[in-house]
């Protein structure tokens, strides 16, 4: 895989569409939170969900040293724990070693693969109970979360320095929302249910038909060649194969690029799907994938 992003250099401009989307998702997140009592719960729940998945869309970018190029700057803006669960550190260093992986998709070399080793066991059963698109959406945020946890749980028994590293910033953000939410008698409890778990099956919905894996070769990203609306909820990232390709390209740039790369790339060397509704239409109740990856069935 290429690198994930270049460093910044002197006179490097900012890029202002990012600025724009990141003073977007806080403005809207404050506005919601302050005024959720005037807002009617259907409402409420699309508007937060979208502005937490977004929030996960931003901090994508800004882990690719973006908008500023100056990590210290981009960091803190992608920083701001919206959806509590994921600390923005551990987000950003399973990342940048998917896209550092030499086989994207292989459930050793590749943290962030939905693939299976063996489906044999509790994670086999985890791995079926999100493998249609209808239940990762209603199932995958509650797995994901459990699944954080349980790891955690077990590397600070061996790491526990690391673990404070990452944990005591992120729960010193989470501090401060709750505090923002409970100024304003926004409940956790009801945080959690209209903004956190819808927006985290947003982010699932992109997710789930990413990449494609191959026995014997790197695996492959994933192009949805119509994003329309979710092209903006997800920062362009349904052009994967253009992403992981050039990663340090800026979302409002990946598009051009696209079409400049389509000239070149064979229809049958990647695949693709039409739009998020055609995998909507042929995933819904089928699994996407096999679970186990055809790598490690070979080997």
């Amino acid at each position: 895989m290429s690198g994930t992003g270049r460093r910044a250099r002197p006179g490097r401009r900012w890029e202002w569409p990012t600025l724009v989307v990141a003073v977007a998702i806080y403005g809207g997140w404050i506005a919601l939170t302050w005024g959720h009592r005037a807002i009617p719960a259907p409402v409420l729940a699309l508007a937060g969900g979208w502005l937490i998945a977004w929030h996960g869309s931003l901090q994508h970018e800004v882990i690719h040293r973006h908008p500023t190029g100056r990590r210290a700057i981009d960091d803190a803006i992608g920083f701001p724990p919206l959806a509590l669960w994921l600390p923005y550190a551990i987000y950003r260093r399973s990342h940048l070693a998917h896209h550092r992986s030499s086989w994207i998709t292989h459930p050793v070399a590749d943290p962030e693969s939905r693939y299976l080793e063996s489906d044999a066991g509790a994670a086999g059963i985890v791995a079926r109970l999100q493998g249609t698109l209808i239940l990762r959406l209603l199932l995958g945020p509650a797995i994901a979360i459990g699944s954080l946890v349980i790891a955690e749980l077990r590397r600070v028994r061996q790491h526990p320095i690391a673990v404070a590293r990452d944990w005591l910033p992120h729960l010193a953000g989470c501090a401060l929302v709750v505090a923002w939410l409970a100024s304003n008698d926004f409940g956790l409890v009801r945080y959690l249910l209209l903004f956190v778990y819808p927006g985290t099956a947003l982010s699932l919905l992109r997710s789930f038909a990413e990449h494609h894996a191959e026995a014997r070769s790197p695996g492959h990203a994933v192009t949805v060649q119509r994003g329309g609306l979710w092209g903006l909820l997800f920062l362009n990232n349904h052009l994967h194969a253009a992403h992981h390709e050039r990663p340090g390209l800026s979302w409002y740039r990946l598009p051009a690029f696209q079409r400049r790369r389509a000239t070149r790339t064979s229809n049958a060397a990647e695949p693709s799907y039409r739009s998020y509704g055609e995998i909507a239409r042929r995933f819904a109740f089928r699994r996407h994938h096999i679970l186990v990856h055809p790598g490690a069935r070979a080997e």
